[in-house]
């Protein structure tokens, strides 16, 4: 169907471009000042919250916008630093504005990002602020705790500082110590033991109402031993403003616990995103990742797990398509830490316009982690000769008994398949529709929640088919 050309483990370096080189400088721009600014805004916190901000933003002071990083090597933050963002609920005269950004979307805003099912249990977030009238979660069962994460940190229910800024560390990520630094809501689920939720929560994070706007979303997943659960995260707009999303998800999976979580990102063109999901996985434990971008106009999408307990199993997989002058940027990391744990990773790019792409993909086997199975692999599609993309496929292995592969493929539709459909009577327009879909419908077959497998697939299919699903 494609003709590619195969690179394994190396880069595609003819890709880079203005949003792949370096910046010259971005650690002290005026936009850091304006984080310090509505840092010391924020309102009133427990001490232990006080203490792990305060640790989060002296971070990111230090470390500033990623610039001679070699995990950012072909994505340049220099857009995100050069806006001066402020914080969603404090406006540009300083004065906090709690409490008035969730009116400004009503419930038909969300139809068409619900999946048309009625039955899941939502949470809605505006701006980075939990929406009571727009969720609507009830019947979980007494084993499941399910809150807005600023109200389970006031009232103290579930005890959310055992995890949180413990699993997504921020050491040397910029966005990650940002994100801490205004840990202010978003989820907070909690699994007990033997829990066992039927129907997927679907966390909805909406940007909306103030241009130049930053939402900082934190999100906590505690899943205890043998519990069960899918977890879907959309971040949506429903008008084409200009914001920045930094949003962090940490997950904490237990002995047998079984995670899947899908990340949806539909935002603005005209915005910009970076999200973290970081998960840690105890023995026997059961993650299937799935990524869809196709929004943003730089986006970058951050999934790091550690395989940290014996027969721990992960999946990623994943599915970014850009156009016109996006750039999509997507890094996984799988950290094989105790013995005996696959994990198996597709990620899947369909480039067109003068569009970016960016995949750097990390499998990481320490010594202690003997019989390591590890699978992964890029494909991409090229749809218009000015489309770019840089793939970076890597192992590191310090194992000696282990099985491992990876490997990266760049092509554009191919010819012998196209005559092959015209020569059927399918015009030209229909044959590429067909081929592309078909490349990108293969990755979205993994995803084992049918109502939101079928409709990702209509979305896919009316993008390349040019009309509306």
């Amino acid at each position: 169907m494609i003709d590619t050309a195969t690179r394994k483990g190396t880069r595609d370096n003819a890709a880079v471009g203005k949003n792949g080189a370096d910046p010259v400088n971005l650690r002290a721009p005026g936009s850091i000042e304006a984080y310090r600014a509505d840092f010391e805004r924020q309102p009133a916190a427990p001490e232990w919250l006080r203490s792990l901000r305060a640790e989060g933003m002296a971070r990111f002071e230090a470390l500033g916008f990623p610039t001679k990083n070699e995990d950012w090597h072909f994505t340049s933050v220099a857009p995100i630093a050069e806006q001066s963002f402020r914080t969603a609920m404090i406006n540009k005269a300083g004065v906090s504005s709690e409490g008035s950004t969730a009116g400004m979307v009503a419930a038909a805003d969300l139809r068409r990002f619900t999946f048309d099912q009625p039955t899941w249990h939502t949470l809605v977030f505006v701006n980075g602020e939990f929406s009571e009238n727009l969720s609507s979660y009830a019947g979980l069962g007494e084993k499941v705790r399910v809150n807005s994460l600023a109200k389970a940190i006031h009232s103290g229910v579930g005890r959310p500082e055992r995890h949180l800024g413990k699993i997504a560390v921020f050491d040397n990520h910029a966005f990650t110590a940002l994100n801490t630094a205004f840990i202010r809501d978003g989820a907070f689920v909690e699994l007990q033991a033997d829990a066992v939720v039927d129907q997927p929560i679907h966390l909805i994070f909406v940007a909306e109402g103030q241009g130049e706007a930053v939402s900082h979303p934190r999100n906590l997943i505690v899943a205890a031993q043998n519990s069960r659960a899918s977890i879907i995260e959309s971040y949506i707009c429903v008008r084409d403003n200009l914001y920045f999303t930094n949003a962090v998800t940490e997950i904490s999976l237990g002995e047998g616990a079984h995670i899947d979580h899908y990340k949806i990102q539909l935002e603005s063109e005209k915005s910009f995103h970076v999200g973290t999901t970081q998960i840690r996985q105890a023995r026997d434990s059961q993650l299937h990742s799935f990524s869809y971008a196709v929004g943003g106009s730089l986006a970058r999408t951050n999934i790091y797990t550690s395989l940290d307990g014996d027969a721990a199993t992960c999946t990623l997989n994943g599915l970014y398509l850009t156009d016109g002058v996006q750039h999509i940027d997507n890094q996984t990391s799988i950290e094989h830490i105790a013995p005996n744990c696959p994990s198996h990773e597709v990620y899947k790019g369909v480039l067109d316009g003068r569009s970016h792409g960016v995949f750097n993909g990390k499998v990481y086997v320490h010594p202690e982690a003997q019989k390591t199975d590890g699978k992964q692999s890029n494909n991409n599609l090229l749809l218009s000769p000015s489309a770019r993309v840089d793939t970076k496929p890597q192992l590191e292995i310090f194992a000696d008994d282990v099985k491992c592969t990876h490997g990266a493929t760049v092509g554009r539709l191919d010819e012998v398949a196209m005559f092959y459909l015209n020569s059927r009577g399918i015009g030209r327009e229909s044959a590429r529709t067909l081929l592309t879909y078909a490349f990108a419908a293969d990755v979205l077959e993994t995803i084992e929640l049918k109502p939101l497998r079928e409709q990702l697939e209509r979305l896919v299919l009316a993008r390349f088919a040019g009309s509306e699903s």
